[in-house]
């Protein structure tokens, strides 16, 4: 199946004035239908290397953006999501399409999708041994994780990741990780071939652009990977790189801190947890340079493959 770049914008934008575009992002199956020239543009940018895939006869979201003028002020143009039938949020200037159209999925995927446990945190996998990332606002996760997207490592999610309760491997869930203010320019120095979309001033979250998620990250949005570190990040600017371990204790309530749903899980969701930050190793990374950083999870995860069972 050819993918949106190989189809290109007219063809995006003809699938999703028709029957609708369906993203399969891995975990999650996504039906988008839009009148919006600019959300076709954006969507054909930064999920180029996903198939087009027009007909479907199911997903996990049915979601629709619309062009909408108001009378009062007809030349501030908005968009508006809606999801089967209902209106969740507010209209956002038209000229912000992805943005609401991103950020409204990553609120339903969070609210409905309660089959594995979702981890706020990046996940990435080298070897199909993963990496996980769990982390607040501002710790830089989402930089880094970008960055070693383009360095070797395979992404499986920047938002959710998506831990299997039965058997405690991690799952693709790969949506484009999102660049706020000064991370924009720092990504760009440091992976030029990343393809990031327009830059949206003045947002909710301030500047923001998208990053498109690799071709290798899209051909491999079904495989899972087992976990063998669990890092806590912590950009501090000028800091010099260093990882220092961290009990299971602190581990085992950061992963249920940064868990969408880790309430509605349940005991389910409590039990994967406990597991996850009892088997494997956890470490606090603080860095101020991407390469340092990167170059520390790299050894870690050199370490990890040459310890007997393949962990360190």
């Amino acid at each position: 199946m050819a993918t949106l770049a190989e189809s290109g914008e007219a063809a995006v934008r003809a699938a999703l004035v028709g029957r609708g575009l369906w993203l399969d992002v891995g975990s999650a199956l996504i039906h988008l239908r839009s009148d919006s020239p600019r959300l076709a543009a954006a969507v054909h940018d930064v999920y180029r290397h996903f198939p087009l895939q027009t007909q479907g006869d199911w997903a996990d979201l049915h979601l629709q953006v619309r062009r909408h003028r108001r009378w009062f002020v007809p030349w501030r143009p908005q968009v508006r999501l809606f999801c089967d039938g209902s209106e969740p949020f507010e209209p956002f200037p038209a000229d912000t399409a992805l943005p609401m159209f991103e950020w409204g999925a990553n609120w339903l995927i969070g609210l409905r999708l309660h089959h594995r446990l979702l981890l706020h945190a990046g996940v990435l996998a080298r070897d199909d041994r993963a990496l996980v990332m769990p982390a607040v606002p501002g710790a830089g996760k989402s930089t880094l994780t970008a960055a070693m997207a383009h360095a070797g490592w395979r992404l499986l999610s920047d938002e959710f990741g998506a831990l299997d309760m039965a058997t405690g491997a991690l799952w693709p869930l790969i949506k484009p990780p999102v660049m706020k203010n000064r991370s924009i320019e720092v990504l760009r120095q440091f992976a030029p071939q990343a393809v990031l979309g327009r830059v949206y001033p003045a947002t909710r979250k301030g500047d923001v652009a998208h990053v498109a998620p690799p071709a290798d990250a899209v051909a491999g949005r079904h495989r899972p990977a087992q976990p063998f570190a669990i890092v806590l990040p912590h950009w501090q600017e000028g800091a010099e790189a260093r990882l220092e371990p961290v009990t299971p204790g602190l581990a085992c309530s950061a992963l249920a801190f940064n868990a969408f749903n880790y309430r509605v899980c349940g005991q389910a969701g409590f039990e994967v947890v406990a597991r996850l930050a009892r088997e494997v190793p956890a470490w606090q990374l603080t860095y101020g340079r991407l390469p340092e950083a990167i170059g520390l999870l790299d050894t870690l995860h050199a370490q990890a493959a040459a310890a007997p069972g393949g962990r360190t």
